[in-house]
């Protein structure tokens, strides 16, 4: 028996906006989990055009089926799925340049937001070019003011879009004129946003077909918890966020300082610790008893004091709650999904945990620890079944190159350490720092 397609004709879709407000550059999977849920149930008339950056997949997966798509949320002992149609529109960037602009341009359009992760933020990076071009055409069609809203894992991201798109600016001809339109018309708050949003798989699917009877292209899977804090300074209005969940504030920084240091570099910890050790999953890292001790010691130890914590926030819960979030064993989060892209996260995850630690006289043996299975992650390339792990980074090829055939620990941490693009001066000549780097990789690599 075929199964239909979802389809506005195939299942109870839910009320949808008929006008696009948002602009979405990067519509994967976190942000069909996140943001587009969080805005589902705001309400209003925000509707979404998706970008789509690197390929037409996602687009090929939504236009069958008018956008919509399901949310496959998975607790430990239960199982949800639901219609999501805040997604109006979905375009690839690079085969539809016109529509593109058009969207860019629209008055209607009054948010263009970005998840694409922590590479897609290089001051080089298509993103900001298009973000430039899409401004510039704005300001010379309407002028109406729009806000960017980054919704990645950096710190300051609005701060940093802002810094990057003027530094663009000023590299073209008509420059500071484009440049003095934006500090009037545009805003970029800062945000930080959490949900365990794992690969999809066919089994996840199945699902879907199960609960619906129906066969989605664009399903996507996401733990029961979701966070969203938001700096409120908006050029132009904005969903009502903060009446479903979401937290609007003057300050994301410490919020943001938190998550990245406690949740996400507790993450990395684990996805290369596990990795190694030959778990295939965060679940089944944590459920091995050394490892969920050295991530409860990082988060002990070596974090808090780094943080300025918010007044509404109690840490040692926190840390508790990332723990059992990593621990729920339905998500079935990949280690080595979690690993890639290591030459952008760890400054953002670990190292400035390690440099505040480092100037307040104290050892971060945790932090460095972390970074230590990193360095045997990619001076190995196997865990210690000899299966292959991979390595899915931009710098790929000069990690590899850095390393060569090299195991010995010291080898492996100088040339490491020396690739500049990752580590500092100050990192890489600290005596200490590379005392316990070289010890906790001997460590790694005896274990093998």
């Amino acid at each position: 028996m075929t199964v239909p397609r979802l389809s506005p004709a195939t299942v109870d879709a839910p009320d949808r906006p008929d006008t696009v407000g948002i602009l979405h550059l990067g519509p994967g999977a976190f942000h069909r989990a996140h943001q587009a849920v969080f805005t589902e149930e705001a309400g209003g008339d925000w509707g979404i055009c998706g970008v789509t950056q690197r390929s037409a997949t996602v687009a090929d997966q939504l236009r069958p089926q008018d956008c919509l798509f399901t949310v496959v949320e998975r607790g430990r002992d239960t199982t949800s799925c639901r219609v999501v149609g805040s997604i109006r529109d979905v375009l690839f960037a690079r085969d539809e340049p016109e529509r593109l602009r058009d969207r860019f341009t629209d008055p209607a359009v009054r948010i263009v937001s970005l998840t694409v992760t922590e590479k897609g933020y290089q001051p080089d990076s298509t993103v900001i070019e298009q973000l430039v071009a899409g401004l510039n055409a704005r300001r010379e069609r309407t002028g109406a003011p729009v806000t960017i809203l980054p919704c990645d894992n950096l710190t300051g991201n609005g701060r940093v879009v802002r810094a990057r798109v003027l530094d663009a600016c000023g590299r073209l001809p008509d420059g500071d004129a484009l440049g003095a339109w934006i500090e009037e018309h545009v805003r970029f708050p800062s945000t930080m946003v959490d949900r365990i949003v794992p690969a999809t798989t066919e089994a996840d699917r199945a699902v879907v077909r199960d609960a619906l009877g129906v066969r989605d292209e664009a399903a996507v899977v996401a733990e029961p918890f979701r966070q969203w804090v938001i700096e409120d300074d908006f050029a132009a209005g904005r969903p009502a966020w903060e009446t479903v969940g979401a937290q609007l504030a003057d300050d994301v920084a410490p919020y943001e300082a938190m998550k990245l240091r406690m949740l996400n570099g507790t993450h990395s910890l684990l996805a290369y610790r596990g990795a190694l050790a030959g778990h295939g999953t965060i679940a089944d890292a944590v459920a091995d008893a050394g490892i969920a001790e050295e991530a409860a010691a990082l988060m002990t130890h070596d974090v808090p004091p780094t943080l300025t914590v918010p007044a509404d926030v109690d840490l040692a819960a926190y840390r508790e709650q990332v723990l059992q979030r990593f621990a729920n064993p339905a998500l079935r989060h990949r280690t080595t999904q979690v690993a890639m892209d290591g030459s952008q996260k760890l400054p953002l995850r670990l190292l400035g945990t390690i440099r505040d630690r480092l100037a307040a006289g104290a050892v971060p043996v945790w932090a460095l620890r972390a970074v230590a299975a990193w360095m045997v992650y990619v001076a190995v390339g196997e865990d210690r079944q000899g299966r292959r792990l991979p390595l899915d980074d931009p710098l790929a090829d000069r990690l590899r190159a850095a390393v060569g055939d090299r195991r010995e620990p010291a080898d492996v941490v100088t040339r490491l350490l020396a690739v500049r693009e990752i580590f500092d001066g100050e990192l890489r000549e600290h005596a200490v720092v590379r005392e316990v780097l070289v010890d906790a990789v001997a460590e790694l690599l005896g274990a093998r």
